[in-house]
């Protein structure tokens, strides 16, 4: 699967020069847990998260707190307060290689990039929805557009929990990779294998 096939769009942006609290709002809108940030050409340039937005913006109780450290001002737009510069990918960049940077990065958004214009975004609540879909709407994926490929009647699709057995009544090693190919570009195919199902013709 690419990170066109995952992708939310179009996307929630900010500039910035938003005000923290609108871009505060529009997460808790959204359901979100961060925003790209963009210049006047929608060009990315920054990432806006819910950890940037709450950072110092609540004092310590007086009452109990425990150093006499001051806080440092919370900052009253996007500009004071995003991360900058932000790692991007492309819609054609490998979905695994997009979840790697996630997960490697400890972020949980990865802006999609065309250039440097933000065309989606990625999130890890879409790769946990994906693997959460049902093996009975995946089967019926795979069939479609196998159906498509080599015609209907042909493949037998057997899924369990996101794991696709594809059954062939032919024996063509090209046919089954490109089986294969389609049937692991389907959102929430873990694995997909391809076997001759001999005498079935």
């Amino acid at each position: 699967m690419r990170a066109r096939d995952l992708m939310t769009r179009p996307v929630v942006t900010v500039t910035a020069g938003t005000s923290a609290k609108h871009a505060a709002e529009l997460l808790t809108e959204h359901g979100f847990t961060a925003l790209p940030v963009v210049d006047d050409d929608d060009r990315l340039i920054g990432m806006v998260t819910e950890a940037d937005l709450i950072r110092d913006r609540f004092p310590e109780d007086v009452r109990f707190a425990r150093s006499s450290a001051g806080h440092g001002t919370p900052g009253a737009t996007v500009a004071e307060v995003m991360t900058t510069p932000a790692t991007a990918m492309s819609a054609g960049a490998d979905l695994a290689e997009v979840g790697k940077a996630l997960l490697d990065g400890k972020t949980r958004a990865m802006p999609i990039v065309d250039g440097a214009a933000v065309v989606g975004i990625v999130t890890r609540a879409d790769f946990v929805r994906a693997f959460a879909r049902a093996d009975s709407a995946i089967a019926a994926d795979v069939r479609h557009h196998l159906a498509i490929y080599g015609g209907p009647g042909r493949w037998t699709v057997d899924v369990e929990d996101g794991l696709v057995r594809i059954g062939d009544r032919y024996g063509n090693d090209t046919d089954h990779h490109v089986a294969k190919v389609i049937a692991e570009g389907i959102p929430g195919v873990v694995q997909a294998k391809v076997t001759y199902q001999e005498g079935e013709r």
